[in-house]
C-alpha cells in the first residue's frame, strides 16, 4: 500500500502533466480562432510551466522524453503554434513580416543544435579514465568546467534562451508590430550563438585536459613515485559508503603508504574527510595497471560484483575485513574464501567461520580486533541525577526476508512505547540508514516510531540550554564543514573537483578529529537531557551515541559487538521466532544481553538493572564476551591490525621473489629489456600479461 506522502506527490505530478496538455490545447485553439488573450496567456503559461518543471520535477519530464515528447519537441511545437497564431492575426503581413521571423527562429534552433554538438565534444574531452582526490593532478592541465547551462543542461538552456523569443512574439501579437518579435528573436539568437562560441573555447589547447593515453601515463608515474604499499578497495552503491568510511582512520594509521581504490566515480565524493590518496578506476583494463605498482595489500570492507576483478591481480594480497561483525549469515559469506586472508575481531568470528563450513580455512582467519573502536568510552557507572539514556539502534531488514533481521517491524513500536512511558528515560533513536529500502513495512514502522517520539517530546517540558549552546553548535559545525567539505561551484565537474581536492594541507587529519570531537560535545550540549532525539544523519556517529547512552537496545548486528567495548548493559530483541534458549545458542553475541520479546516485555527489568548495578547480573558475562568477540586488549587492536598488514605484505614480497626466481630459472626466459632489444616485446609481453591476469 503506498504511503500517504506518495499519493499527493503523484497527484501533483499528474496535475502538472494535465496542465501542460491543457496549455498546449489552449494555445492551439487561441492560435486558430484566433482568441488573442487566450493565445497569449496559454503561450506564456505553457513556457513558464515547462521552466518550473525543469527545476522542480526533472524526472517527470524525463517520462515525456521516453515517449519522444522531449523538451526540444515541446519548445518547437510552442514556437510553431506561435507562428500559426501570428498568421491568423489581422495586421501582420505573412510575407513581409512573418517570413523574416521564421528564418530567424530557424537560425536560433540551428545554433541550439550546434551548441549541443559542441557540448558533447567538451564533455568527452573532460572525461579522464580515472578520478583522484588528495593527489596533486595539476600536471593533467585541469581547469574549471564550463557553465552547466551550456554543457549539460540542454533543456534549461533551450527554454531560458527561448524566453526573449516568446516575450517578443507576444508583444507582436498585441501590437501587430513584427518589430518586437524580431527584437526577441535577435536576443535569443545572440544568446545561443554567443553561448556556443564561449563553450567552444574549452576545445582550444589552453583549456584541453590530457587525453586518455597521457592521463594513464601520468597515473603510472604517480604510482611509481608515491609507491603505495597497502590500500583499501571499495565498490558499492551510494548508501553503502559508510562501510568504507569506518575504516578510514585505521587505514591512515598503518605503516607504509596507504591508498584507497574505488570503482564508481560518484563514490569519490562519498568518502569522508581523509588525507589518504584516493584513486577511482572504473574500467577493468585500467585497474590492471595496479599489478605493476608497488601495492602489496588491499583490504576489503565489503563484497561486491566488482571485487572479483581486482582479485585477478596475483601480485597483491587481499584481506577481507568486513564492515562489521555479527552472528548473521552475512558475516560468514562463502565469497570470503576468495581472499588470501579473512581478518576478524576475535575468537568468536573464527569459530563462526568454522561452524559455517563455507570453505574458509582456519589458518587464513587472522584475529586483529576492531581498531576503530578506540573512541568508545568504558562503563562509568549508573546514571545519577539525570534520566537514563537508552540508545535504540535497530538494524535494517536485510535481503533475505528473515523476520529476525530487524526488530523495527515486529517489536520496534512496542519497545519505543515502553521506553516513552518511563518519565526517567531519554531515548536516542538511530535506525540503520537502509531501513525500509527492501521491506516497505520496515519503512512504515520507522516513520510511526519517529512520530511517536515527536509526540512524546511535545508532551515534555523542562529547562533548555541557552542560545549560546546553539551558537556554539553552529560555530563548531562551520569549523568542521570547512575542514571536511569542499566548496564547489554548481557548474563544477569531476575535473574541477579533482583540481580543488588536490594534496591536503599538512595536519588536516588531526584537525578533523579535533573538530569532530568538539562538534559532538556541542551537539549533545545543545539539547536538554530530558529530550528524546531522533538521529538519522551521519553525525553524530554511532560511537558518539554509544558514549552518550547508558544502555543499548539493538538487534543481532555488529552494533552489539562494537558496543560491548564499553561493557555497558545491552539488550537484543528476539523477533526470530526462536525460544530464548535457542536464540542465545544460535547467536553468541546475545549471550550477555537481556532478551526482549516482540511485545517488549523485559524493558522494565532492563532499566532497573541500569539504574541499580546490584541487579545487573550480566556484568561479568559482558567482560568475558567482550574478549571472546573482540579479542584481548593487550596488545591493542591497532597494533595487531598493523602487524597483520605488515605480515601479509611480507607474503606478497615472498611470492614476488619466488616468481622472479622461477622465471629466471626457465630456460630461454629473457628479461623485458632483452625482449625489447630483440624487437618482439609487443607480442610476447601481451601474452605474458594475459596469462598473469587470468591467474
Amino acid at each position: 500500500m503506498p504511503s500517504a506522502g506518495i499519493v499527493p506527490r503523484r497527484a501533483v505530478q499528474l496535475a502538472a502533466l494535465f496542465a501542460m496538455m491543457v496549455a498546449f490545447t489552449a494555445q492551439l485553439v487561441g492560435a486558430l480562432l484566433p482568441v488573442i488573450p487566450l493565445f497569449i496567456a496559454a503561450s506564456v503559461v505553457n513556457l513558464g510551466l515547462d521552466l518550473v518543471l525543469q527545476h522542480k520535477q526533472p524526472g517527470l519530464l524525463a517520462v515525456l522524453g521516453r515517449i519522444r515528447f522531449d523538451v526540444t519537441v515541446r519548445q518547437l511545437l510552442r514556437d510553431m503554434l506561435i507562428l500559426v497564431g501570428l498568421l491568423h492575426i489581422d495586421g501582420i503581413n505573412p510575407l513581409e513580416e512573418q517570413a523574416p521571423l521564421t528564418i530567424t527562429l530557424l537560425l536560433f534552433y540551428g545554433t541550439h543544435f550546434v551548441c549541443q554538438a559542441v557540448a558533447v565534444l567538451v564533455r568527452r574531452t573532460r572525461s579522464l579514465p580515472f578520478v583522484t582526490r588528495n593527489i596533486d593532478a595539476s600536471a593533467l592541465r585541469l581547469c574549471d568546467a564550463p557553465p552547466r547551462i551550456l554543457s549539460r543542461q540542454t533543456g534549461r538552456r533551450l527554454l531560458r534562451f527561448s524566453v526573449p523569443t516568446t516575450a517578443g512574439m507576444m508583444l507582436t501579437a498585441i501590437t501587430t508590430d513584427a518589430y518586437w518579435g524580431g527584437i526577441g528573436l535577435a536576443v535569443s539568437l545572440a544568446l545561443s550563438a554567443g553561448g556556443t562560441l564561449y563553450l567552444s573555447t574549452w576545445l582550444l589547447p589552453k583549456k584541453r585536459v590530457a587525453n586518455e593515453k597521457q592521463a594513464l601515463e601520468w597515473l603510472d608515474n604517480w604510482l611509481a613515485e608515491y609507491q603505495p604499499t597497502v590500500g583499501m578497495y571499495f565498490s558499492g552503491g551510494a548508501s553503502s559508503a559508510y562501510q568504507a568510511n569506518m575504516w578510514l582512520s585505521t587505514l591512515a594509521a598503518l605503516d607504509g603508504n596507504p591508498i584507497i581504490v574505488l570503482r564508481e566515480r560518484f563514490m569519490v565524493q562519498k568518502i569522508e574527510a581523509t588525507d589518504v590518496p584516493i584513486v577511482c578506476i572504473p574500467k577493468v583494463a585500467n585497474l590492471m595497471r595496479l599489478e605493476h605498482s608497488t601495492l602489496k595489500v588491499l583490504l576489503h570492507p565489503a563484497n561486491s560484483g566488482k571485487t572479483s576483478q581486482i582479485l585477478r591481480i596475483p601480485s597483491i594480497k587481499h584481506a577481507f575485513t568486513n564492515h562489521g561483525e555479527s552472528d548473521k549469515l552475512s558475516s560468514c559469506n562463502p565469497y570470503a574464501k576468495a581472499y588470501d586472508e579473512v581478518w576478524v575481531a576475535g575468537p568468536a568470528a573464527r569459530d563462526r567461520y568454522q561452524l559455517a563450513d563455507i570453505g574458509v580455512e582456519d589458518k587464513d582467519v587472522i584475529e586483529v580486533g576492531r581498531p576503530q573502536l578506540a573512541p568508545i568510552q568504558p562503563y562509568a557507572g549508573p546514571p545519577t541525577g539525570r534520566p537514563a539514556t537508552v540508545l535504540y539502534a535497530p538494524t535494517w531488514e536485510g535481503w533475505d526476508g528473515n523476520p529476525g533481521n530487524t526488530s523495527v517491524v515486529l517489536a520496534g513500536e512496542n519497545i519505543v512505547r515502553e521506553l516513552l512511558a518511563d518519565e526517567n528515560v531519554r531515548l536516542l533513536y538511530k535506525p540503520h540508514p537502509m531501513t525500509g529500502s527492501v521491506d516497505p513495512r520496515a519503512g512504515a514502522a520507522n516513520s510511526r516510531i519517529q512520530a511517536m517520539i515527536a509526540e512524546a517530546n511535545a508532551g515534555r517540558s523542562g529547562a533548555r540550554p541557552g542560545p549560546e549552546a546553539a551558537a556554539e553548535l553552529a560555530r563548531r559545525a562551520e569549523e568542521l564543514d570547512a575542514l571536511t567539505t569542499s566548496a564547489f561551484r554548481k557548474s563544477a565537474d569531476e575535473l574541477e573537483r579533482m583540481r580543488l581536492q588536490g594534496t591536503p594541507q599538512e595536519g588536516r587529519a588531526a584537525a578533523v578529529d579535533a573538530a569532530v570531537t568538539a562538534w559532538e560535545a556541542a551537539y549533545w550540549n545543545s539539547f536538554p537531557q530530558w529530550e528524546h532525539r531522533i538521529i538519522t544523519t551521519a553525525r553524530p556517529g554511532i560511537f558518539s551515541c554509544f558514549n552518550e547512552a547508558d544502555v543499548l537496545i539493538s538487534d543481532v548486528s555488529s552494533v552489539v559487538s562494537d558496543y560491548l567495548t564499553s561493557e555497558k548493559p545491552y539488550a537484543v530483541a528476539n523477533t526470530s521466532g526462536m525460544s530464548e534458549d535457542d536464540f542465545r545458542a544460535n547467536f553468541p553475541t546475545v549471550r550477555a544481553a537481556t532478551i526482549l520479546t516482540p511485545d517488549a516485555s523485559g524493558v522494565a527489568g532492563l532499566l532497573d538493572a541500569v539504574r541499580n548495578p546490584e541487579q545487573d547480573t550480566l556484568a561479568a558475562e559482558r567482560a568475558e564476551l567482550k574478549e571472546h568477540l573482540l579479542g584481548p586488549s593487550d596488545p591493542p587492536s591497532s597494533v595487531r591490525f598493523n602487524q597483520a598488514a605488515l605480515a601479509l605484505g611480507a607474503k606478497a614480497d615472498e611470492r614476488r621473489i619466488r616468481m622472479e626466481s622461477r622465471l629466471s630459472g626457465i630456460p630461454g626466459q629473457r628479461s623485458q629489456d632483452d625482449v625489447n632489444d630483440a624487437g618482439t616485446a609487443g607480442h610476447e609481453t601481451s601474452g605474458a600479461s594475459d596469462t598473469t591476469a587470468a591467474v
